[in-house]
């Protein structure tokens, strides 16, 4: 059977790697090979780095309004059934997905677009009187330069578009780093911006094998040309990159992961807003379990059809059982789910009884498990909550809004929703630093603030007689 292959994209043009390497991509429930992908070396990577240097000058020249339009033309594609179509295909071939991963990952691509084309309002500079007599500031925005993009695969062309649409946006070029296991659901996202008008070498499109990418992306990291680096994926991974890039005082955005609490009222749970832990006071904590287990007990993971799919990888369902087994020896209480797994499969999991000293409780699962906590005060809540190196996202469900605005801001969290599910892309998600990152996707953070100095009184030059 013939397989996809996905090439590099340097410059405009799609390119095989130098070496002629390539690496398998496979179906996590299946285990079928349904694609190759070009395995860059270091030849490709500054390749790629080049390009977008090259690029930079001329697009950080041109005007936002026209790079805005470059940008919502991606809007009018993506809502064609020709790429909705495509997209869904490789969404199935790349991670077995349900339907509703596919839909999620289809709206919140025309969110992230929509959302951050708005942003070019913010690029607007000012001007205020200098305290030199005479004088006038003027502050601008500009473009930084070439933006390192590692983006995830857990809803790949979504998120892959809020890391490359605002640097490009801002007047950067951008080179993006694809994961191994969704090289094509992420080319998708570049053969977009290319039909919609993006000119060439403002984005660039390298795929690594797995083995290689410690060493490609410290080369990129190091490379003079590249200015930031924008990472979305694991924490421990992003501590690797976070240290690469301080070897080079590199800055870098990080959304890293989360452990979102749920304080009192699930995705398969392989997104970093899944709740994954419930906090709830005591005196309906009963009824409350009993509604989840009904809830989770009528969904079930498996292939093609199911309502739940499969875990991203074969090795991924072993380190989520692995948590709920140790969690039950040492005294844990496994409410719903049988501790095991079958191949990629993982079944829904509620636990009770997890202690702050069980690897449960602090580790991201990115597998379908909620943990179920019993408090028997507000106070007691909130410190569960804040029980956690993740400061993503969380949720808090009250009847009173008057406790609402009481207890949601003492919930360390960036977001907070109120009533309301902690899977939400409505607004900047941005953790508070540690394990779910630093920085936030802003103007802010993709340009540099530009400093003129306008002495407009003439100046008395000494005569040279």
């Amino acid at each position: 059977m013939s397989v996809s292959f996905a090439p590099l994209f340097i410059d405009g043009q799609e390119w095989p790697a130098s070496s002629g390497a390539s690496f398998e991509v496979r179906n996590p429930y299946s285990n079928e090979v349904v694609g190759l992908a070009a395995a860059a070396t270091s030849e490709d990577v500054r390749d790629a780095i080049a390009a977008a240097s090259r690029a930079f000058p001329a697009w950080e020249q041109t005007p936002p309004d026209a790079r805005a339009v470059v940008v919502l033309k991606t809007v009018d594609i993506l809502e064609t059934a020709e790429y909705k179509e495509k997209l869904a295909a490789r969404l199935r071939d790349e991670l077995s997905a349900a339907d509703a991963l596919i839909q999620l990952d289809t709206r919140s691509s025309i969110s992230f677009v929509r959302e951050y084309a708005a942003s070019i309002v913010e690029l607007k500079g000012k001007t205020n009187p200098s305290r030199i007599p005479g004088a006038y500031i003027v502050v601008q925005r500009r473009g930084m330069g070439v933006i390192l993009v590692i983006a995830p695969w857990n809803v790949p062309l979504s998120l892959t578009f809020r890391a490359v649409i605002l640097p490009i946006l801002c007047g950067n070029t951008v080179d993006l780093k694809s994961s191994e296991a969704t090289p094509r659901s992420q080319a998708l996202a570049v053969e977009i911006l290319r039909k919609a008008g993006l000119p060439d070498g403002v984005l660039n499109f390298v795929c690594i094998a797995k083995a290689e990418a410690p060493a490609r992306v410290a080369e990129m990291i190091a490379h003079p040309a590249v200015r930031k680096v924008n990472f979305t994926g694991g924490a421990r991974v992003g501590k690797l990159i976070a240290m690469e890039a301080v070897r080079h005082l590199k800055p870098c955005v990080l959304e890293l992961g989360g452990k979102a609490p749920v304080v009192s009222p699930a995705a398969l749970g392989q997104i970093c807003m899944s709740t994954e832990r419930v906090i709830v006071l005591r005196s309906v904590a009963e009824q409350l379990s009993a509604a989840i287990q009904h809830q989770f007990s009528e969904l079930k993971a498996g292939g093609p059809g199911h309502p739940l799919g499969p875990l991203f990888s074969q090795m991924s369902p072993e380190c989520v059982i692995g948590l709920v087994r140790d969690a039950k020896a040492a005294g844990a209480e496994i409410l719903l789910g049988d501790g095991t797994r079958e191949e990629s499969i993982v079944q829904p999991h509620i636990i009770t009884k997890v202690t702050r000293d069980m690897q449960l409780w602090h580790h991201e699962m990115f597998g379908p498990v909620v943990v179920l906590v019993e408090v028997d005060s507000i106070e007691e809540a909130i410190e569960r909550a804040n029980d956690s190196g993740y400061t993503l996202m969380a949720s808090l469900w009250t009847e009173n809004i008057h406790t609402a605005f009481e207890v949601a801001p003492h919930i360390r969290s960036g977001t907070i929703n109120i009533n309301g599910q902690t899977v939400n892309s409505d607004g900047r998600l941005v953790g508070l630093g540690g394990e779910s990152g630093y920085g936030r996707f802003s103007v802010q953070e993709f340009t540099d603030a530009r400093t003129l100095i306008f002495h407009l009184v003439k100046p008395q030059i000494p005569s040279l007689k």
